[in-house]
């Protein structure tokens, strides 16, 4: 696995000022009432068409820091560049007016990467796709570390499932105890979630799981992969099956002699465990032949 080595973080999320939103729009309200009210009943010397004038434009900053947060979602807060927290709490809320509010989706997402073709360890050519489950866990790491985090995400996610492609071979033809992207599923997705993880980490991400969605051998080697892979199985199966006549032809052996069915030389005995391999090892039916003389016939 290789060191994926990110910058540190210069900004890290912090809670942002808020207060309650309704409680600040009912103020709102009342200045911007009392400023009317003011203006409508000025005197004459003018004061009081100034203080209606300040209401109104005092209600009018109230207002301007009024912000909605939507369930899964948060606001990345900036005042004169500066980031000066976030705000996670759902509702109606009140934050600085001259703050700028970037919303940024703290919902759990699905990234499926396109079909891509590479080579696995054994220099094969393979095509491979996986999907990644993240959330952003740092949103002003999201916000502020990278330009897009989203497509930091997909790009940084296709890099690790090519290299884990390429450090692991596609299929495992010996007793070697080696690790393969079709029989150790389980553990080549973790060390693939592990690496997207670390990859995406600087960009304030989570990654909850990752999944090989495809996994074959590609189209011009296919063929001759699959017959090697069927060859494989014929193998074993006649592995299995010599072995099972084996152990027959020992226990035919053993009750002939144990009950004295009959007394075999060594030539008999011979000719005997050739007969029951052949029958018990072929691909066909045997067909019987009746013996009408004696055993040495």
């Amino acid at each position: 696995m290789v060191d994926v080595r990110m910058p540190a973080a210069k900004v890290v999320e912090r809670a942002g000022g808020e207060a309650n939103g309704w409680l600040m729009f009912l103020l709102g309200l009342v200045l911007a009432a009392a400023g009317v009210f003011l203006l409508v009943f000025r005197n004459q010397d003018g004061t009081l068409v100034i203080a209606g004038i300040g209401a109104i434009v005092l209600a009018l900053i109230v207002l301007k820091g009024l912000t909605a947060v939507s369930p899964g979602r948060a606001r990345v807060l900036q005042v004169l560049g500066r980031y000066s927290g976030t705000i996670r709490t759902n509702g109606l809320r009140w934050v600085n007016p001259i703050s700028t509010r970037r919303e940024v989706s703290t919902r759990i997402r699905n990234h499926e990467t396109s079909v891509a073709k590479v080579n696995d360890a054994d220099g094969n050519p393979i095509e491979i796709a996986a999907v990644v489950v993240w959330q952003v866990e740092d949103t002003a790491q999201a916000t502020f570390e990278v330009d897009d985090f989203v497509e930091f995400v997909a790009i940084q996610t296709e890099t690790a499932v090519r290299h884990i492609a390429n450090s692991y071979p596609y299929d495992v033809h010996s007793e070697q105890d080696v690790l393969s992207l079709r029989d150790s599923t389980h553990e080549i997705t973790e060390k693939l979630s592990a690496e997207i993880g670390a990859r995406v980490h600087a960009a304030g991400v989570r990654v909850i799981e990752s999944r090989i969605t495809h996994l074959a051998y590609s189209p011009e080697i296919a063929q001759a992969m699959l017959r090697r892979q069927q060859a494989g199985a014929i193998v074993a199966a006649r592995q299995q099956i010599v072995e099972g006549a084996v152990g027959m032809v020992e226990l035919a052996l053993e009750r002939l002699s144990e009950h004295r069915v009959v007394d075999l030389d060594e030539e008999r005995k011979a000719t005997m465990v050739s007969n029951l391999m052949v029958v018990l090892c072929g691909d066909r039916d045997a067909q019987p032949v009746v013996n009408t003389g004696s055993l040495y016939q």
